[in-house]
């Protein structure tokens, strides 16, 4: 079992660099923009096993995260009352997809919400997370990404993010970013501030591995190598956003690792909680 833990946590190291980053600290934070900036234009591609498995682990969870979702299924009936429809149409479900790389999270949740907001310390992915939204024929008001960051300690409010369309969402989440900030209590406060009262803060990570030996390039982008339920838990408690937290563990989560075709698998976690 010892040599394993070491395979499967090196395995991850090229994939989950690509979308996923934003330091605290200067040299953290410009590390994680280049490699970023550099890994973007091929991101999806060569990830696309990874990243539909883990589209389908999210969309299988939609009831778990407990947002009150669009639901797109809901079939209008012939003698549904006009309020009712006019409630219906006019439902805003707001997600803000921190960290969001080329959108995996926005993907998995698009079709149960109105409006996908992501913001990323690489332009690049900002980039690819917009043009990808756009080859799906999405107006900018419906999936938009924005380069920046939302966890600098010398900058509690970014003035290009002091507008109202950047407050106030029904459901925020950070997918496998958190294990590439320097102060990850300080990343669940940030994008908690962010959430309306009742809204909920979902986190996609790795559960606690060893730290790999690797020169992998990525190595120097990652300060956290996995969190336990207990760290979670704690900072959500920490940030407000503890009510009804629960965690679930999503097994073996199939990644790449770099040059190799070789294939390693993970322990990865969603985490959920809501504003009190």
């Amino acid at each position: 079992m010892e040599g394993q833990g070491h395979h499967h946590a090196q395995g991850h190291h090229d994939h989950d660099h690509g979308h996923h980053h934003h330091g605290h600290g200067h040299g953290a934070t410009e590390l994680n923009k280049e490699y970023f900036d550099e890994q973007a234009k091929t991101y999806d591609e060569k990830h696309a096993k990874t990243l539909g498995q883990l589209i389908e682990e999210i969309r299988k969870r939609v009831e778990f995260i407990g947002v009150d979702w669009v639901d797109e299924d809901e079939s209008e009936t012939e003698d549904e009352d006009e309020e009712k429809k006019k409630a219906k149409d006019e439902k805003r479900v707001r997600l803000l997809d921190y960290a969001c790389g080329t959108g995996v999270v926005s993907r998995a949740l698009a079709p149960y919400t109105t409006q996908c907001v992501g913001i990323d310390l690489s332009e690049g992915m900002a980039a690819a997370y917009n043009a990808r939204a756009e080859n799906q024929g999405l107006s900018p008001s419906e999936m938009h990404a924005y380069q920046g960051n939302l966890c600098d300690p010398t900058d509690p409010n970014p003035s290009t993010f002091d507008k109202p369309e950047f407050q106030d969402f029904d459901v925020a989440a950070i997918g496998l970013g958190l294990h590439h900030f320097d102060n990850p209590p300080l990343a669940i406060q940030r994008i908690a501030s962010r959430l309306k009262k009742g809204g909920v803060l979902i986190v996609i990570e790795f559960l606690t591995h060893e730290k790999p030996e690797t020169d992998h390039p990525a190595i120097a982008t990652v300060t956290h190598h996995g969190f336990s339920e207990s760290q979670m838990k704690k900072m959500y408690q920490d940030a407000g956003v503890a009510e009804g937290f629960a965690l679930q563990e999503v097994s073996d989560v199939v990644f790449n690792k770099g040059g190799s075709q070789a294939e390693f698998k993970r322990r990865v976690f969603i985490a959920r909680g809501s504003k009190a």
